[in-house]
């Protein structure tokens, strides 16, 4: 008999009070990823028109704690837990907070969100089968290899 993991997949979806530019995304990635490397959590990060969309993978404590936290940073409103759900295995295990700049074009070429993204909606308007379909996107294919080549942005 095998052991579960013990491991849960959180992805919650807010709304930016002030546009993120480069600088300002550098400061936020770099301060995620050492919090996340020392909490023995993963995860990737989607930052488009103000929304944001990010996954977080790692033990149901820290992950509650941190969540915790992020429905209280003031640099967001409007969080909303999108999914939360147990996992076997990490899909973002080589990244403490993988970061892929995408455009709501690129987003609506997604199968299963074109029309979503096409009509103009945002992360914090995702129900949890179309946040599925997202964390699908970038957990294969050509998303997820977009997604470690972006992880390292740098300043």
């Amino acid at each position: 008999m095998t052991e579960r993991s013990n491991l849960i997949l959180l992805a919650y979806s807010s709304v930016a009070i002030r546009h993120f530019d480069r600088d300002s995304l550098v400061e936020l990635l770099t301060f995620s990823r050492n919090f996340n490397d020392s909490h023995g959590l993963t995860g990737m990060l989607l930052y488009v028109d103000e929304s944001f969309f990010q996954i977080l993978e790692g033990k149901p404590d820290e992950l509650h704690a941190l969540y915790g936290r992020i429905e209280r940073d003031s640099r967001h409103t409007d969080v909303i837990k999108l999914l939360e759900i147990p996992i076997e295995n990490r899909a973002f295990a080589r990244w403490s907070m993988g970061y892929a700049k995408v455009t709501r074009e690129e987003l609506a070429k997604i199968p299963g969100l074109n029309d979503f993204f096409g009509r103009g909606s945002a992360f914090t308007e995702l129900e949890a089968s179309k946040a599925k379909v997202l964390l699908d996107a970038f957990r294969e294919g050509k998303w997820r290899r977009r997604l470690g080549a972006a992880a390292q942005l740098k300043r």
